[in-house]
């Protein structure tokens, strides 16, 4: 893990899910994931959105680059994962890739949301995957 992420999820704990670093504010989820292939476990702090209680959307953008992130792959083999939140605490979620629409749905408040998001969305030729993490 780069030591970017790791102060990142540091602040994060340190301050109840608050992240003041680039303005993440109370936006930000720590995913607990399982390697694909290690079986290693990881945590990767991601920007999110909640469109209700019980649901949170994270965007595979990769800063825009031309494949998507390790943990993309890792939340499709092992889709039940938990996820720590700034107002919830620890939650046991669902992993499940948005299509068609819906995705693009879920993309534009993504992009409306952050200049960074539409500046990746214009650096790579992929469709940005977005992930539903919805409570178990």
């Amino acid at each position: 893990m780069s030591d970017w992420n790791q102060n990142i999820i540091d602040e994060f704990r340190a301050n109840g899910g608050t992240v003041t670093t680039m303005g993440f504010g109370r936006r930000l989820v720590l995913l607990h994931h399982t390697g694909a292939r290690t079986r290693t476990q990881r945590v990767a702090p991601l920007a999110a959105l909640r469109p209700d209680v019980d649901t949170w959307w994270i965007a595979a953008s990769k800063g825009g680059a031309p494949d998507n992130p390790d943990w993309f792959h890792n939340l499709r083999a092992h889709p039940d994962v938990v996820i720590e939140t700034p107002d919830d605490g620890t939650v046991a979620v669902r992993a499940r890739v948005l299509e068609g629409a819906e995705r693009d749905t879920a993309w534009a408040e993504f992009t409306a949301m952050s200049e960074g998001f539409r500046s990746y969305e214009q650096k790579t030729a992929r469709v940005i995957p977005v992930v539903e993490l919805a409570r178990r």
